[in-house]
């Protein structure tokens, strides 16, 4: 059984693939935070900005069988982008690796797609999927120390960026920290990246473009 907050159709609007269209599969849950506001303050993550409790969103619900909820992912996508040669569906969260399995990579790539996976990197993922994108929270046990891209929402106390560098990653980004000082992360960014030019900014640019 999956449970899933919601699917839609957008721009991935962050990290490397940034600008290309998608699928999003918002699967519901997370380790490092129950959703609750009332628990924020002492969960690990306390600076998430999603909402991924419960099954009440756009196509949200529980979907017994990997093949429905593929069937259901497919059907939220236009015929443009299903006739793609590279068709994507990001699984997000949350912490998407709490019911991703290999099952339901193996349904995808029965459809046509192109798996990725935007995840907090403590748990191990199934290892068929396509792309793995890595966001580490400070006092959060890292197990993915390896994937094809680590993005560091910035700046976080005790999680430097020097730490993960001989990680196992080919696209290192730093995202700037959304809220009251965002502008004063982003300019802290800026000025890390261009004293370390290992690293790379990420922008929400869905925020900025007004997409979903």
């Amino acid at each position: 059984m999956y449970s899933v907050k919601e699917i839609f159709y957008s721009i991935q609007g962050e990290g490397f693939h940034s600008g290309t269209p998608v699928v999003f599969c918002r699967l519901s849950g997370c380790n490092l935070w129950n959703g609750k506001e009332s628990d924020r303050s002492s969960a690990i993550c306390k600076f998430c900005d999603t909402d991924f409790l419960g099954t009440d969103g756009t196509h949200g619900g529980k979907y017994n069988s990997a093949n429905k909820l593929a069937k259901s992912i497919e059907a939220c996508c236009p015929s443009g982008f299903l006739s793609m040669d590279k068709k994507t569906v990001v699984f997000t969260g949350g912490e998407p690796l709490l019911q991703l399995d290999k099952n339901l990579v193996d349904a995808m790539h029965r459809a046509g797609f192109f798996v990725a996976i935007e995840t907090n990197g403590t748990i191990l993922p199934p290892g068929n999927v396509d792309w793995i994108c890595v966001s580490p929270k400070a006092g959060a046990n890292l197990v993915v120390d390896f994937g094809d891209e680590l993005k560091l929402v910035y700046p976080q106390q005790n999680c430097d960026p020097s730490m993960f560098e001989e990680m196992h990653f080919d696209h290192f980004y730093l995202q700037p920290m959304d809220g009251p000082r965002l502008r004063q992360n982003m300019q802290e960014a800026l000025s890390y990246c261009l004293r370390n030019p290992k690293w790379k900014v990420s922008i929400q640019t869905h925020k900025v473009i007004g997409a979903r």
